[in-house]
């Protein structure tokens, strides 16, 4: 599987708590396309979230994010890690 970076802007204010809730949305249907989610991170001034997941495809990470209601605006390949 490859790993993949995606993001989402326009979440501006978001809270620990809805980063959790949205992340654990993702986790509960990510099983049935195949994907994991790794880690989120956000950024509640500039209303940033990222994610760092592992899929077999691009577009099966948006379909749960797209699935669990947030869907991403950019979904990039990492190919090199350290």
């Amino acid at each position: 599987m490859s790993q993949f970076m995606d993001v989402h802007h326009g979440m501006k204010g978001i809270t620990a708590d809805q980063l959790q809730q949205a992340h654990q949305a993702d986790l509960a249907i990510e099983s049935e396309e195949g994907v994991h989610f790794e880690k989120a991170w956000a950024d509640p001034q500039s209303g940033t979230v990222y994610c760092l997941s592992e899929a077999p495809s691009a577009e099966a990470v948006q379909r749960v994010h797209e699935r669990a209601g947030h869907r991403a605006d950019e979904v990039h390949p990492v190919p090199l890690t350290v």
